[in-house]
């Protein structure tokens, strides 16, 4: 680590350890190590999925039907800049990354395959608080541009505003917004800018000779063809954005899903079994990977980490989209936390307990035990992997960047200027999350984002009352045409 890395982790481990502090950790509580944020993101899951009737099984089919066009017919006055499937394709591409791939590997190294199961669980659970976002956002959803009028505005920023002040309280909505707003841009420089160039980078590295490639020491080369790379489409805003996300989402998911289930075939005769262990082990007391807790804690962190729920990220872009009907890309949001982790995580999962070879895993593993699960029935998959991981993290950023984007313009206003001023700094910040160690930084912004569910999901409960009754006026209305 270089004089400059150790001076700016010794500058922002303070703030960083006391954000995680208070955000974080609830073991002087309780006595275990269990992360406040996570039962807080897990508690509004469970409400919401009850006090909206398990909308996100009785929705699904329409929820499908929605996005793949059927119910578009008079969409074509409606405001907004993108389509549905644009819209979920551009959520997608922020949500799925590497935690997709490393983060489940932890998740059963650590939990054992007990915690695929709750992971599962909280995949479900969480897609009726992205429901409740998502639906929000587009409600409250403002014209803030009177240069582009066709242009819209959406997110936790603006329907806590009006939440707070619904309830005679402006002053404290526009505070809240903005520390919503804050935080949103610290995570977008850090957890959706450098930590994923760093990885990216990291797994470059990998594949290329380790310390001794040509690769080793050119973390600048790389951050800088990856800044070029994300600058030519963030340039062009949203519906540069939302057209590359739905070009490239669909082939990089298509890409692992299809590594993994062929390694999932080969491993036919151990499918039963392995379905059988997750189950099972969930609800183990003896499991020697911490029991029920341990892989309840795993699986649950996993999927909220993975599928943002709560975070009120995803709801930024949804506000965007083409629709007259808020409840309708309610539905449609939803699937995001379906696709994200009971697919796509899943099938990490599956990858890595039909294969055995978290048995062999020693300690605390990521992409190195996902690797070695593809590798057990593709070989030279690390090379593919590394490849998706690099269209992962690459898909990340161009999201994170609009996020970043949006968040800055709610506080400081719709200036061309500080637009292009932001995405020129973004696309600075790549190259030095490639080529720096900046563990303190990564964390501190880590903790912004995870801030971001504390004031997003305050907002969803004070106006749940408004969530369901509107919901409840949309499904009459789809039931009495017919879904």
């Amino acid at each position: 680590m270089s004089d400059i890395d150790t001076a700016i982790n010794e500058a922002f481990a303070p703030v960083s350890d006391a954000i995680a502090g208070v955000v974080f950790y609830a073991e002087p509580f309780t006595g275990y190590d269990i992360k406040l944020i996570l039962i807080w993101l897990a508690s509004a899951a469970v409400f919401f999925t009850v006090y909206l009737g398990f909308i996100n099984f009785r929705g699904f089919s329409h929820a499908i039907a929605l996005v793949s066009g059927k119910y578009d017919k008079g969409n074509e006055t409606s405001e907004g800049e993108i389509s549905r499937f644009q819209a979920l394709a551009t959520s997608l591409s922020g949500t799925v990354g590497l935690g997709n791939i490393a983060g489940v590997a932890v998740a059963v190294s650590l939990g054992g395959p007990g915690a695929v199961f709750w992971m599962v669980v909280m995949g479900f659970l969480g897609m009726s608080s992205k429901f409740a976002e998502v639906f929000l956002a587009v409600k409250y959803r403002a014209h803030t541009d009177e240069a582009h009028p066709e242009k819209l505005s959406g997110g936790p920023m603006y329907y806590l505003r009006h939440a707070f002040t619904k309830f005679g309280l402006p002053q404290a909505g526009m505070l809240v917004g903005g520390f919503f707003a804050v935080c949103g841009i610290g995570g977008a420089f850090g957890g959706g800018n450098m930590f994923q160039a760093n990885q990216a980078y990291q797994q470059l590295v990998n594949i290329t000779g380790g310390d001794t490639g040509f690769w080793a020491d050119k973390g600048w080369l790389f951050g800088l063809i990856f800044a070029i790379a994300v600058g030519a489409v963030i340039i062009g805003g949203l519906k540069s954005i939302a057209r590359a996300a739905s070009t490239i989402v669909p082939f990089m998911g298509l890409l692992y899903i299809g590594m993994g289930l062929i390694v999932i075939a080969l491993h036919w005769q151990q499918i039963p079994l392995a379905l059988v262990e997750i189950v099972t082990m969930a609800f183990d007391s003896s499991s020697v990977y911490g029991g029920i807790l341990g892989a309840m804690l795993m699986g649950v962190q996993r999927a909220s980490f993975s599928n943002e729920a709560g975070l009120g990220s995803a709801a930024i872009v949804h506000s965007a989209v083409k629709t007259n009907e808020p409840a309708s890309q309610g539905f449609v949001g939803m699937l995001g936390p379906f696709i994200d982790t009971v697919v796509i995580c899943m099938v990490t999962a599956l990858v890595i307990v039909i294969s055995g070879t978290y048995l062999d895993s020693e300690g605390i593993e990521g992409v190195e035990l996902t690797s070695r699960s593809l590798e057990s029935g593709i070989p030279g998959a690390k090379y593919v992997l590394a490849f998706v991981v690099i269209l992962f993290a690459y898909s990340t950023l161009i999201t994170w960047s609009y996020y970043g984007q949006k968040c800055l313009t709610y506080l400081f206003g719709e200036n061309e200027t500080v637009k292009i001023i932001y995405k020129l700094f973004f696309c600075l910040i790549i190259v030095v999350g490639a080529s720096a160690n900046m563990g303190a930084v990564i964390n501190f912004s880590d903790a912004m984002i995870f801030a971001m569910g504390i004031p997003n999901i305050i907002g969803l409960y004070l106006l749940a009352p408004e969530i369901r009754n509107d919901v409840k006026t949309y499904w009459d209305k789809v039931q009495n045409k017919g879904e």
